[in-house]
């Protein structure tokens, strides 16, 4: 209970602090500290993520940090291929799915590694109004990604969708964050579903790793205004390419003594 509580500290600073991200370490964490085989550990990664996020998103609601419209079109797209990306993992060998996983790692670390991006313009009009000629079928077209890559790797695609709301719709930043909890909330829901009565969980490390996550994700998002939150995206990013690395490692020392 102790290491799920842990991970559950873990994800939720993240999903408050940044909007995403607790997820991509979730999984690894599940599986290589709690000792959960991979069968599993999705599911499970999917249900604490998306009830931090729903969580995470509660502080952001008065100052209305949520673009409604564009978390329901992103995220109504992403629930629809979330169930290709869940039947698909079942198809899957556990070190091939591992791997891919991995390889996302290094991708998302990789690009928190950069700095800030320039925000789009997409949806932006001089009215402050959603041009959705520009945006919706590059909320539709994101949302599908994403959404396949929440069902596949039981991922929340956190730290996904905020880069793709910012620069390709051109969402201001903290609103990003907001909407991005919204849609994670829904992704992991559908994802989850997909999964449902297919894995035997183990209910009291669900409940520790999600108790810990939600209430450090309602501290976290309270914080984050008062936090250099691109220092801690970077470093951030230095993190998720180790465990990377480690993911790499374990899972080429299985395919070698295998």
């Amino acid at each position: 209970m102790i290491a799920g509580a842990a991970i559950g500290l873990v994800i939720g600073v993240l999903v408050g602090l940044l909007g995403g991200g607790g997820s991509i370490l979730a999984v690894p964490a599940l599986v290589y500290l709690a000792g959960l085989p991979l069968a599993e550990a999705v599911p499970a990664s999917l249900l604490v993520v998306g009830v931090t996020a729903v969580v995470g998103v509660l502080p952001r609601l008065p100052a209305r940090q949520v673009q409604w419209r564009i978390a329901i079109v992103f995220g109504g797209a992403g629930a629809l291929t979330a169930v290709a990306g869940a039947a698909v993992n079942r198809l899957l060998p556990e070190d091939l799915v591992l791997a891919l996983f991995a390889a996302l790692m290094v991708a998302a670390g990789l690009r928190m590694l950069q700095r800030s991006p320039v925000t789009g313009t997409a949806c932006s009009t001089a009215g402050g109004r959603i041009d959705w000629r520009h945006c919706l079928p590059r909320a539709i077209g994101g949302g599908l990604g994403v959404g396949f890559l929440t069902g596949l790797l039981g991922v929340g695609g956190g730290f996904l969708v905020v880069p793709a709301l910012v620069i390709g719709l051109g969402v201001e930043m903290g609103v990003a964050i907001g909407t991005s909890l919204v849609i994670v909330a829904v992704n992991s829901a559908a994802g989850f579903a997909a999964y449902a009565g297919r894995a035997d969980l183990d209910a009291d490390l669900l409940v520790a790793v999600t108790l810990a996550a939600a209430t450090a994700a309602v501290l976290a998002a309270r914080l984050s205004t008062r936090l250099p939150t691109d220092r801690l995206r970077r470093w951030f990013g230095v993190l998720v390419l180790v465990v990377a690395a480690a993911v790499l490692a374990e899972v080429g020392h299985g395919l070698l003594t295998a």
